[in-house]
């Protein structure tokens, strides 16, 4: 099937599992309309003005972070911000997990327009920990921590452990940068606030297309010093964009409802989790839930749960999962499930029925 079926094929279930819902364009921006009109909202002119500039107040409120920037892009925030570390502290040196967005999707941003260099800590499949950065012999100037981390099923680190990293990386002088495009959920998983996640952590990059979907755009947080030079690291990098509005209502005008969803979204993961243990077919990874996110291993290969997911939308209007990626092992792959609108307003019965169709092809030699 091409793209345009997949898309066309998926649009036309009644029942979609994965994420959030599907609004069409025409959805957003007439929610956006009403929304600047209700508020009498203005344009920014690149950046400046009351609806940016008090959406970065409120999510540095939230966060107990001093300031904060709208950005474009979390590529574009990240490796600044890094960069911008590593030259405060002489050492071009930064830990990333293996698993790290920077490394993964990035396509090597990060060492081709020179901005550190990158070493590599941790076991690929689990969080890293206090001893993976300590027995590092060199100077190392910061270092990323994803809160959750997305490759991995959204895994949390102990919050003892984290707690550990962020003090040993404040005796040491390591920068600490959260990787938090996701950590809306990981404050949810941890039963904390945002303020107590972030404490600690020198930098801060947060998204709004993810969990709070909106059209895109990030946020750099961290102490004025810091926010003001990577403002004009922004500017020399083509990020001040000359009207970030239609980024920002995007977000605002649902931040407050999707954030108060995320803790039901969590106990519906919960809630998930039990049920999948009537499926044995089903490998879930992480083994408990630590955030509204999971990853899902199938006993078959990446083309024929496509065909099985493909069957079952054709024939039943339910749309099981988004994609599916190949694992180390053959004849497995894996997928990955977002707890969002869709399973968290989905009737109990409804979902069993997905898994009982899904379970009943995975166990058929016909596809």
């Amino acid at each position: 099937m091409t793209d345009a079926e997949i898309s066309a094929l998926r649009q036309s279930c009644k029942t979609n599992l994965a994420g959030h819902r599907a609004v069409t364009p025409a959805e957003s921006f007439a929610r956006m309309a009403s929304w600047c009109e209700e508020h009498q909202v203005q344009h920014d002119t690149y950046g400046e003005g009351d609806l940016v500039q008090g959406f970065e107040k409120k999510i540095a409120a939230l966060l107990g972070m001093e300031a904060s920037l709208f950005c474009i892009t979390g590529t574009l925030t990240q490796v600044t911000a890094l960069g911008l570390a590593c030259e405060e502290r002489g050492s071009s040196l930064v830990a990333l997990h293996p698993s790290s967005h920077i490394l993964v999707h990035e396509r090597s941003n990060y060492q081709l327009l020179q901005h550190f260099h990158a070493l590599q800590i941790g076991n690929p499949h689990r969080p890293w920990t206090l001893k993976d950065l300590q027995v590092q012999p060199e100077k190392i100037a910061a270092a990323q921590y994803e809160l959750p981390m997305r490759e991995i099923g959204g895994q949390l680190p102990a919050w003892e452990e984290l707690n550990d990293i962020k003090s040993w990386c404040r005796e040491q002088d390591i920068h600490l940068h959260m990787d938090g495009a996701r950590l809306w959920e990981a404050a949810a998983g941890y039963s904390r606030s945002l303020a107590e996640v972030a404490a600690g952590f020198d930098t801060v990059y947060v998204s709004f297309y993810k969990g709070i979907g909106g059209l895109g755009g990030a946020m750099l947080l961290g102490s004025a010093e810091f926010i003001d030079k990577a403002r004009v690291w922004m500017h020399r990098q083509g990020g001040s964009v000359f009207r970030r509005s239609p980024y920002v209502v995007a977000a605002a005008m649902q931040f407050d409802e999707r954030l108060a969803a995320l803790p039901a979204c969590y106990a519906r993961t919960q809630w998930l989790y039990e049920e999948l243990r009537a499926y044995p077919l089903f490998k879930a990874n992480p083994a408990a839930p630590q955030c509204n996110m999971l990853h899902l291993y199938l006993p078959t290969d990446r083309e024929t749960a496509l065909a099985i997911r493909n069957r079952i939308a054709q024939e039943h209007g339910i749309w099981l999962f988004n994609n599916t990626v190949h694992t180390a092992l053959p004849g497995q792959c894996m997928f990955e499930w977002y707890v969002g609108d869709n399973l968290l307003t989905m009737a109990d019965e409804e979902l069993r029925l997905a898994l009982n169709l899904f379970a009943t092809a995975l166990n058929k030699t016909d596809y």
